[in-house]
């Protein structure tokens, strides 16, 4: 820890709009007053604003409007002025074609509503697991001193006395309806007690993963990422949270101070240990390319490969968040990894304190929930990053919820052109498939399937499901749903779209998977492979206006986090001009 505080008082960044007489003053100070606010609360006290992901649409995100009164508590205790200004909503479950094709509008409004207004400190408030990265992601590029509190994951399901993790056991209630042991009436039952409080996925999906990255990089307080939505530690967390950004301010402390390289590699162990989702790779590197921290897949391989899987979470384990917070939730993690010399105990944190000195004297509660090592769900759980002909710059894999037995495997490629070719596709019984093969999957990447979606973990086909069998080694350019399971080779760089080798994979190609060597290998001569690519002509833009358009045009690989090329890097929180 090298932060220096501020002096205070000092005059902040709020103080170019409501401090002194001149005109613009007079503009900016008057009219907010016709919301009956007093006029001491423009006489120099950090104006925080709560940027709030809260709508109805994002259902996740749906009890937010709540959080942020306890936060407005908060800053109004610590001598703050808070304004709610309401942001950029990427929801995961309602958005089309995908969520993560907004991901990096969001960032970009959200980045503008920050240096455009007068705020000295935000509150991020976020959830659905898209506004996590987005806001994160702008606070980065702002460099205004910030901080996380989630909305915090649903309570448990239950279905017939079995727990229902959302969104894992969709994938599973799904399958058995092709497969058809489970009736559409049983599913709609099922679907009801997914669901049953607010709150994002109850499972280590990308929400809990990225609320635990949040933590793990230091940019919200020890102990947010599990506390559930309904619980009113979540209120007080909230509370606790507006107090806290305000003597942010006050000491100046940024983004910039926090998300140093070694709070990332924190962050890509703890993803490791938690048994996190593959969608914290795209989203920490967007980020850290945000920040000005070099980050790479190699440092997610190199980070993550000897880290123990500890949560036993589904989709890798059995239990939910509501028994993980239960038992210590993220702070134990971490306490773990830095008593295994894992951790980078001097990293900052948003409280002011090490990384350690928060952690250092909890207690696990349930050591079925936080597993010894020697018990872990997969000895080597970080994501792994292959490498090959098939994918020059690199594919990820999640080992904690694949089968093991598949992780060294050859088959013969079934290729679907698109996601339309798959779904058309997939159901017909003469499909010439069987459970050796592999299935591929292209133009599902960032630009091919504009924003990268989450198809990844394409269903079996009926007919092998109806056998008992439910894996097999898919490969694609796309993403897979934290909440997923399966034997899934994803992100695979450069995409289809941009002319990467998975372009010209062909039907009855023999395709190798060896993660245990990290390599992955399309089976043809290297003239062969430089024939096709030389033959490949690219697919013709889906948009022709619009952000669609400006998407796809500007839109980076996955192996460097998908953002867009020209939102790169930090731009600081100073506007063109100071008055209108």
């Amino acid at each position: 820890m090298t932060f220096k505080p501020a002096a205070w008082p000092r005059k902040l960044r709020s103080q170019t709009w409501f401090g002194g007489t001149s005109k613009d003053n007079i503009y900016h100070r008057g009219w907010m007053k016709n919301q009956g606010f007093p006029p001491d609360l423009f006489d120099g006290r950090p104006v925080i604003g709560i940027l709030n992901t809260w709508s109805e649409l994002t259902p996740c995100n749906a009890h937010l409007r709540d959080l942020a009164e306890r936060v407005k508590h908060g800053i109004y205790e610590a001598g703050g002025f808070p304004v709610e200004v309401p942001v950029f909503s990427a929801s995961e479950s309602a958005f089309r074609p995908t969520a993560m094709m907004f991901r990096n509008l969001a960032a970009m409004a959200v980045e503008e509503a920050m240096r455009g207004q007068p705020m000295d400190g935000c509150v991020l408030m976020v959830g659905c697991d898209k506004t996590t990265p987005s806001l994160l992601m702008a606070a980065a590029s702002t460099d205004i001193p910030s901080i996380v509190v989630t909305g915090g994951p649903m309570l448990n399901g239950y279905y017939k006395n079995e727990r229902v993790g959302s969104g894992t056991h969709l994938w599973k209630f799904s399958e058995a309806v092709k497969a058809g042991t489970m009736t559409r009436e049983e599913f709609v039952d099922a679907e009801a007690s997914m669901s049953r409080s607010p709150g994002s996925c109850n499972t280590m999906g990308t929400a809990s993963t990225m609320a635990s990255m949040a933590e793990a990089l230091g940019m919200a307080l020890s102990g947010n990422a599990a506390i559930p939505a309904v619980d009113s530690r979540r209120r007080v967390m909230a509370q606790l949270t507006g107090r806290r950004i305000v003597q942010m301010v006050k000491d100046d402390l940024k983004p910039s101070d926090v998300m140093k390289k070694e709070a990332f590699e924190n962050a890509i162990r703890t993803n490791a240990a938690i048994g996190g989702s593959t969608n914290a790779v795209i989203h920490l590197l967007a980020i850290a390319g945000r920040v000005g921290v070099d980050l790479t897949l190699e440092d997610w391989d190199r980070c993550g490969r000897d880290v123990p899987t500890v949560v036993n979470l589904m989709p890798s384990g059995k239990y939910l968040m509501e028994e993980f917070f239960y038992a210590g939730g993220l702070p134990v993690v971490i306490k773990r990894l830095g008593e295994a010399g894992l951790l980078h105990k001097d990293a900052l944190t948003v409280s002011g304190e090490s990384a350690w000195d928060q952690v250092k004297d909890v207690v696990n509660h349930n050591d079925d929930v936080i597993l010894p090592a020697d018990k872990a769900l997969a000895q080597s759980g970080g994501v792994v990053v292959v490498k090959g002909n098939l994918a020059p710059k690199g594919a990820v894999l999640k080992p904690s919820a694949a089968t093991p037995a598949l992780l060294t495997h050859r088959g013969r490629a079934v290729v679907f052109e698109d996601i339309d070719d798959y779904k058309a596709k997939i159901n017909d019984e003469d499909l010439d498939i069987d459970e050796t093969c592999v299935m591929v999957l292209k133009n599902c990447g960032p630009k091919g399937y504009p924003g990268m979606a989450e198809v990844g973990n394409m269903g079996l086909p009926p007919k092998i499901l109806r056998r008992g069998i439910t894996d097999m080694v898919r490969i694609s350019d796309a993403r897979m749903s934290g909440t997923a399971y399966g034997t899934v080779v994803l992100h695979t760089s450069p995409e289809a779209a941009a002319g990467g080798p998975l372009a010209v994979v062909q039907n009855g190609d023999m395709i190798e998977l060896d993660v245990p060597n990290r390599r992955l290998h399309l089976d043809i001569s290297d003239a062969e492979l430089a024939a096709r690519l030389a033959a490949w002509k690219p697919i013709h833009p889906l948009y022709e206006s619009g952000y669609g358009w400006l998407h796809q045009r500007h839109v980076e690989g996955a192996d460097t986090g998908a953002d867009l090329d020209f939102l790169k890097g930090a731009r600081g929180n100073a506007v063109g001009k100071d008055s209108h």
